[in-house]
């Protein structure tokens, strides 16, 4: 029987997508500078091409564990630790698209009456977990992974066990 699960998750097509946006907002920095010198868009633009490089590196590797008492997620310096005796339930996530296709890396929203958090890439399955006691504000955590059966699998046997 195996007693933990891991895995690492990486996303080309994510970190593309935060390169290019550091680099337009890194552009349009420069432009304004030159057009009209240090001014409130100007810092602005700065700020987001920081902003949308420090995604480019935080947001680069998934990393899911799983072992029989707890479920570790960690995005770069952001990490998300929960019970297994927390979770109520572990299922396929249902977020509505603009939610799931929203936005990647971690993020969080009221989705059907519940606060949620996700740490997640844009082209891969998630998992929802619900918990029996909220974590902060955090009812429900969404987490992307490339073998959803598996998870499942692996955290609903664990929840189930007396």
């Amino acid at each position: 029987m195996e007693k933990s699960y891991t895995e690492q998750i990486k996303s080309s097509g994510t970190s593309l997508l935060f390169l290019f946006l550091s680099i337009l907002f890194f552009l349009l920095f420069s432009w304004r500078i030159s057009a009209v010198g240090l001014r409130l868009f100007s810092g602005l633009f700065a700020f987001l091409g920081f902003f949308f490089l420090f995604y480019v590196f935080n947001f680069r590797t998934l990393e899911i564990g799983i072992n029989s008492t707890q479920l570790n997620l960690k995005f770069g310096l952001i990490f998300w630790k929960t019970s297994l005796e927390n979770i109520r339930k572990a299922r396929l996530d249902d977020s509505p698209a603009i939610i799931k296709y929203g936005g990647a890396g971690v993020h969080f929203a009221y989705v059907k009456g519940m606060y949620r958090a996700f740490f997640n890439f844009l082209e891969y399955s998630r998992v929802l977990v619900s918990f029996k006691v909220k974590q902060g504000l955090v009812q429900e955590l969404v987490f992307t992974t490339r073998q959803p059966d598996q998870v499942l699998t692996f955290i609903n046997k664990r929840i189930s066990q007396p």
